[in-house]
Formats: structure tokens, C-alpha cells, sequence
């Protein structure tokens, strides 16, 4: 991307035969980039979330399996293992767009709904195929360690993930990172440390889910380590804040899954900023809480975390990017992808201020209109 008056650009480069978009009137920001998501994933959960609208959890899981319905993370699991690559693709794809057309132009996307070697290459694999058949990057997760597989007893899946998924999914090179979920009743802290060194020692970056439900040390792990980005963050005390800012660690945040799961304890931003962290705010598309719009995550962003528009669009966009390892994009700035959105909104904070409206008219993408 180069940056400067039309007349400079004339005078540098060639633009005989370029196409000209009038942005007249128009806000030109930097395409999204959404870096945490689980995009990819089979079937629905809507039975669940709207039994848990009345019910406590309790009771909307003793509502759902009297009907024969399973819950929770292992539900999606059961119906990632069901569908085709296929059908993976099509229904992920689907989303992608709606989310494309929402401003976004890089998702990461985890895998996590196989924990099977079979299912997470086949999830791995789906990333892939969106990569070509979408006009978004798609920067790959895996997430083999997002819950236990009920077939398997814990210690052995873990090994499983360290000795035979991590080798195979590095040889076919079909991950930038690895994660771990690390919170009670999922993988503990020593579990989570020796897949993360694992991962990095198979050549890739790390991420992890940490504190979301409790505070197991997996924030302090992540500085430590030295990981890209630490997401979540609900239950991080400060002293963990300021030593991810010190290590350089990108917190990510969700508001809107905070709100889809009524969490007890929505994570404290401005305590984050105070620490010095480095934010970024994600969608967390899941079928626990199905969200497509970073507009919405912004609104919610500012309304019931105290970032200003200012803050929630920076978080968005050069803040996702570097949750993703990436310096090359969230920026309008020479040099940088030409990843761009036109918003027809007559002031920034317009783009805060009309909940649930999408101000996007068109969509660039390294250079080229995609919509």
C-alpha cells in the first residue's frame, strides 16, 4: 500500500489503467482482523442457548438430556465428528462471507471440535480449502487441547496431542499456532505447559485460552513463555496483567462471549490498559455465542467495557493483527496490505453509536474489491 496525495502517487507510479474507487464522503478504515475464532464447526447449539435464557445451566442441562441432547463443548464435538469436510466447508464458508461482508479480511480459525487425529486434520484441512475459496486469510489454529475426548482417559489424549497430532499436523504444515485451553476441569497448568513446548518445538507459535473461569496461573504461564496472545482474561489478577505487558503479550478479548454465557465476572479492561497490555478484541465466533460482526464486538466493547470508539477500532484491526503475529496489516500506512472497508457513516462514532447496523459499502482486499 503507498500512502500520499493523488498527485504524488501520479508522479511514482504508473496508474494508467487502474481502477479509481471514489471514497468521497465515505470513512476509509482497515479491514478487521478477527483473531480468535472457532469458525469452523458442524450442527447447532441453539436448543442450549435458549434453554439456559430461563434455566440455570443445571437445569438446562437436565432439560436437554431428557430429550436426548448432549451440551456444552462435546456437543459440537459429536457433530464436527458427524459432518463432512464438505459440509464443513460450506457452512464455515457461509459465515465467512457474512463476516467479509461485515469488514472482516483475516480470521484465525482453531480446530478443537475433533480431538480426534482424524477430525482435527479434517478441521485443519477446512481452513485450508477457505483459504482458496474465500477471498479472506485464514490463519490456522490447532487446538487439538480444547477439551477431553470422552473416549479417552485425559493423561493419554495428552499424549496423543504431544506425540502424534503435533508431529503430523507441523509436517503438513497446516498450523501457524498452537492453544490450549487452560481453566478448571479442562487441561491444568503442567498439561498446558507441556503441550505449548511442545508446539513451539514443532515450529509453531503459541496462543492459550487462560482464566476464563479461574485463575490456575495459565496467565503467568503465558508470560513466561512468551506466547503471542493470552485470551480471555476474566479472572487474570493485575501482577499477571503487567508481567503478559512486560513479555510483550497481546490480550485478546470477547466481549460478546461474556454476554452470550452471562459470565459471572466479564473481564476488566481498563485494568488491562492501566497494566500496559496490548489489546485486541475478537469475535469468538463459536456455537456458544454466534457472533459475526466485529461492529457488534466493538459496540459491546464500549458500552460495557469503557473503550472508547477510538480504542475498539484500534483493538479491532492492528490490535487483532498483532494477537496473530501479523505486522504487515490492521494499518493504513505505506507498506502495509491494502486491506480495506469503506463505512458510509457520517462520524466515527457513528460506527459505535447505531447498534447492530452495519456501515460497510465495499471491501478491499490486498488490493482488490471483494465486495
Amino acid at each position: 500500500m503507498a500512502v500520499a496525495l493523488e498527485a504524488d502517487l501520479r508522479a511514482q507510479f504508473d496508474l494508467a489503467g487502474a481502477a479509481i474507487l471514489d471514497a468521497s464522503g465515505l470513512i476509509v478504515a482497515p479491514g478487521f482482523v478477527d483473531s480468535h475464532t472457532h469458525v469452523v464447526f458442524g450442527g447447532s447449539r441453539v436448543k442450549e442457548y435458549a434453554a439456559k435464557l430461563t434455566r440455570t445451566p443445571a437445569e438446562a442441562k437436565a432439560y436437554l438430556q431428557a430429550q436426548g441432547l448432549t451440551t456444552g463443548i462435546l456437543a459440537t464435538v459429536n457433530m464436527t465428528r458427524a459432518a463432512s469436510e464438505e459440509a464443513l466447508t460450506a457452512s464455515a464458508g457461509e459465515r465467512l462471507k457474512r463476516m467479509l461482508a461485515h469488514g472482516a479480511t483475516t480470521v484465525e480459525s482453531k480446530t478443537g471440535y475433533g480431538l480426534t487425529l482424524v477430525d482435527e486434520l479434517k478441521m485443519l484441512a477446512v481452513n485450508a480449502r477457505l483459504q482458496t475459496e474465500t477471498p479472506l486469510d485464514i490463519i490456522g489454529t490447532f487446538l487439538g487441547a480444547h477439551d477431553f475426548p470422552p473416549e479417552m482417559e485425559r493423561e493419554r489424549y495428552v499424549e496423543l496431542i504431544i506425540h502424534e497430532m503435533l508431529p503430523r499436523v507441523a509436517e503438513e504444515k497446516l498450523a501457524e499456532f498452537c492453544d490450549v485451553y487452560c481453566d478448571d476441569g479442562y487441561y491444568t497448568l503442567e498439561q498446558t505447559r507441556r503441550i505449548l513446548e511442545a508446539g513451539r518445538a514443532h515450529g509453531l507459535k503459541l496462543k492459550a485460552h487462560v482464566d476464563q473461569y479461574s485463575a490456575l496461573g495459565g496467565s503467568e504461564l503465558c508470560a513466561e513463555l512468551g506466547v503471542v496472545s493470552a485470551d480471555h482474561l476474566n479472572y487474570t489478577p493485575p501482577e499477571a496483567m503487567r508481567r503478559l505487558a512486560e513479555a510483550g503479550v497481546v490480550g485478546v478479548l470477547m466481549p460478546i462471549i461474556d454476554f452470550a454465557v452471562k459470565h459471572p465476572r466479564p473481564f476488566d479492561a481498563q485494568a488491562m490498559r492501566e497494566a500496559g497490555l496490548t489489546l485486541a478484541l475478537a469475535t469468538d465466533i463459536c456455537p456458544g455465542g454466534w457472533v459475526e460482526s466485529m461492529f457488534l464486538v466493538m459496540q459491546f466493547a464500549c458500552r460495557q467495557h469503557g473503550f472508547s470508539p477510538e480504542e475498539a477500532i484500534l483493538a479491532s484491526t492492528v490490535g487483532g493483527a498483532r494477537a496473530c503475529a501479523l505486522t504487515d496489516r490492521g494499518q493504513i500506512a505505506p507498506g502495509q496490505l491494502a486491506d480495506l472497508q469503506l463505512w458510509d457513516a457520517p462520524t466515527l462514532e457513528d460506527v459505535i453509536y447505531r447498534l447492530g447496523h452495519n456501515p460497510v459499502k465495499q471491501v478491499i482486499k490486498r488490493g482488490r474489491p471483494v465486495l
